[in-house]
């Protein structure tokens, strides 16, 4: 099987119902989220090359029909309308790293109809994590002030696929490395780590550990002194470090306690030894509140090390997210369901800098100042450009975030941006919603 069957059941009978009916047509699908979650003040957009990726490879083979028709009870022979479906449409995406605000499209797809519903559980997931990981990842990078981030995620991400989407998202939104070799040696960012409280705990002595530790690894090490007595760990990495001259680069690793206390202890310490250049590293269930309260105390730490709340974005797992059919055959449509209203109609979203982002129909012209947001990444099934490298989502990341107001910004209580819609797109959602409760005032005329 491919991961074409990695798909909700439904999504399979509705495709079946569209090509039993002849409805192949274009349609246009957009994927956006309703509203940010709490404690958010903008999204970080991530996921799309996964998801380019998915696409781009999309074949409905033999196998898959065969489990297509186990799932549905029915003979293979009813699901063969399916076989060998690929993706042959468009792409319209707002590039990976750059700001999202509520109700603007991450991304948009037009293609024939079975095929844009068919792939919408896949994309709708690849965007909907990667958002809430990066979202989650920039604000420890904005937490930190200055100092570098590192991704220790993996052990505890939602499985190894999600640890390598956490330590690539990190990476993108501006963290300085990860423990993960996998995702380091794949995508060239630095490897990080240093060692457990297991590996202290097999030697008599921290002593005798620190010193083996120190022996294996040529150049800067760091050591972690909190396994018993955290300053007391201190004073022995100090003399460690010292008698074997692994002191510049080298540095000492804080696990627990009171971080911002044992820092200032352990700082007093290594100054006293006279070894000011070696760094003090902080980790242990760390994420953007913890290291917000930590610079904000003026703790001596160098480096924060940040995993479990992180790599599951544990203040804020899940998006408000939605892929909603906007378009069918050149028809616009909209959904009125209570408090899940959709716009009619393929879009396009400016930004304007020190104004408000506009969402506009996709072939209106940018309003004076307008930087059209989502851009054609696929078309006829088939990429339209190389993935973009890291760097490059790094950059826009930083651009984006240097363009917010500072409220948006806060770690604690921020204040998200609101996107304002085009009269044109105001003009169409009143026509298409008058068109929808026409048609259902003159359908409950003709009931008996």
């Amino acid at each position: 099987m491919s991961d074409a069957t990695t798909t909700d059941l439904y999504e399979v009978t509705m495709a079946m119902s569209y090509l039993r009916e002849g409805m192949t047509a274009p349609a246009t699908f957009s994927l956006f989220v309703r509203d940010l979650p709490p404690g958010r003040g903008f999204l970080i957009a991530a996921g799309t090359e996964s998801a380019l990726d998915h696409l781009s490879g999309l074949r409905v083979g033999p196998e898959d029909v065969d489990a297509f028709a186990s799932a549905l009870h029915r003979p293979p022979a009813d699901l063969e309308p399916l076989l060998g479906m690929e993706f042959t449409g468009r792409v319209r995406a707002v590039p990976e790293g750059r700001v999202v605000l509520a109700g603007e499209p991450l991304l948009e797809v037009t293609a024939p109809l079975p095929q844009a519903q068919l792939v919408e559980t896949y994309v709708l997931s690849l965007l909907s994590h990667q958002t809430a990981i990066a979202s989650k990842a920039v604000r420890c990078v904005l937490a930190a002030a200055g100092h570098p981030v590192v991704d220790f995620s993996l052990r505890r991400a939602h499985g190894p696929q999600a640890g390598f989407q956490a330590a690539r998202l990190g990476a993108l939104t501006g963290f300085a490395g990860t423990s993960n070799v996998a995702a380091a040696t794949a995508l060239g960012i630095p490897a990080v780590g240093t060692m457990a409280h297991s590996y202290v705990e097999a030697f008599a002595s921290e002593d005798d550990a620190f010193r083996a530790f120190a022996r294996c690894h040529p150049g800067p090490v760091t050591l972690l002194v909190d396994t018993y007595d955290t300053e007391e760990g201190v004073r022995l990495a100090a003399r460690v470090l010292r008698d074997l001259d692994r002191g510049p680069g080298s540095a000492v690793r804080l696990d627990s306690g009171d971080l911002a206390v044992l820092a200032a202890r352990a700082r007093t310490i290594l100054d006293g030894a006279a070894l000011p250049d070696v760094r003090i590293v902080a980790s242990g269930g760390l994420d953007e509140y913890a290291v917000d309260d930590l610079v904000r105390s003026g703790a001596p730490i160098d480096t924060y090390a940040v995993g479990t709340r992180v790599g599951v974005a544990a203040d804020a797992p899940y998006l408000d997210s939605a892929y909603k059919m906007v378009q069918f055959d050149g028809r616009p449509v909209m959904k009125l369901s209570s408090a899940k209203v959709t716009s009619p109609g393929p879009k396009q979203v400016y930004r304007r800098p020190g104004r408000p982002d506009v969402i506009a129909l996709a072939d209106e012209p940018a309003p004076d100042g307008g930087v059209a947001l989502l851009e054609t990444v696929m078309d006829k099934g088939r990429r339209t450009a190389e993935p973009a490298a890291l760097e490059q989502s790094r950059a826009r990341c930083a651009a984006d975030l240097a363009g917010l107001p500072s409220a948006a910004l806060r770690i604690r209580n921020p204040v998200a941006p609101r996107a304002m819609t085009s009269e044109r797109l105001d003009a169409l959602t009143a026509r298409v919603r008058q068109g929808i409760e026409d048609l259902a005032s003159h359908r409950s005329v003709l009931q008996p």
